[in-house]
């Protein structure tokens, strides 16, 4: 029988199995002397112990799409990047991490600003600006007033998706609004997976649909992640790529070298001085936290 893992905890895995619900594993020992270990999002075999129980065992890990180092998860589709519009405001800083994280690990992403009831036009407009130039696909919601939630569950239909950002900015209202009538055995997932905390320790999955999920992250706000070096910095700023090439200096910082196409474009406007800020803020970071290594 094959399922996907949607919640991994203490050696158990808690597999969801299209019409059956949710089985309860521990994995072979095979895995541990082969250095593999199953991740949530990845997609399994199993064997059923007891059906009435919901008990088994993971036999088999089928190939992966991909793998992500933070959060450690797999086959992921797309990052869903969750900001409040205001209340609290946006800490576009924040933001710019968890950009750089997914650009990082090639996971495609889409930033949604929720809580878009309580702002002006023009303060979205002024977020737009800022992140529509840089490329990014965007989408204005609110729970209260049901804005935008058809279609940011058309945008997650038939996706593994997972969804990151930080507290106070609606996610779980979110979560649950894009939940209302898709699936019934929806509440029993909920029940088994203890959801409904105020902070996630680990990550989960909630089933949509029919493959379609939501994985529900810890937050992965820092840099630290393995190989993750000052130089490959720029690479995840993807308004940064089409002006690299006219840099003087191989190895181009775009921050202290002269005749650097990266500040021209900025001085011409091609290039949003919010997101070059935040670019160097977190260059100086990443070489600090060598510094102490």
């Amino acid at each position: 029988m094959q399922g996907k893992i949607v919640k991994g905890i203490s050696g158990f895995y808690y597999v969801h199995v299209a019409e059956s619900g949710i089985y309860e594993c521990k994995a072979k020992g095979a895995f541990r002397k082969e250095n593999r270990k199953p991740l949530v999002g990845d997609n399994v075999e199993i064997a059923i112990l007891d059906s009435e129980k919901k008990l088994g065992n993971v036999d088999e890990i089928l190939p992966r799409a991909n793998s992500l180092i933070r959060p450690a998860v797999a086959n992921i589709d797309m990052a869903l990047v969750i900001f409040a519009a205001t209340s609290p405001e946006p800490n576009l800083n924040l933001l710019d991490r968890f950009l750089c994280m997914m650009e990082y690990q090639h996971v495609p992403t889409t930033i949604c600003i929720n809580k878009c009831d309580l702002v002006q036009q023009d303060e979205l407009d002024k977020l737009k600006a800022v992140y529509e130039a840089a490329g990014y696909p965007m989408i204005f919601t609110s729970v209260k007033e049901k804005q935008n939630i058809k279609e940011l569950q058309a945008l997650l239909h038939g996706k593994t998706t997972a969804v990151a950002g930080p507290s106070g900015v609606g996610k779980s209202s979110l979560v649950n609004s894009l939940q209302d009538g898709i699936v019934m055995e929806t509440g029993g997932i909920s029940r088994k997976l203890e959801r409904g905390k105020h902070t996630t320790r680990h990550s989960q999955i909630i089933p949509l649909g029919k493959e379609s999920y939501i994985m529900d992250t810890p937050g992965f706000s820092s840099l630290d992640v393995p190989g993750f070096e000052k130089e490959d910095l720029w690479n995840c700023f993807p308004e940064f790529l089409p002006y690299e090439p006219y840099c003087k200096f191989q190895g181009c910082s775009h921050i202290s070298e002269p005749q650097c196409g990266v500040k021209e474009a900025l001085q011409e406007g091609k290039i949003h001085p919010v997101r070059y800020e935040n670019y160097k803020l977190l260059y100086e970071e990443l070489k600090n936290r060598k510094k102490v290594y």
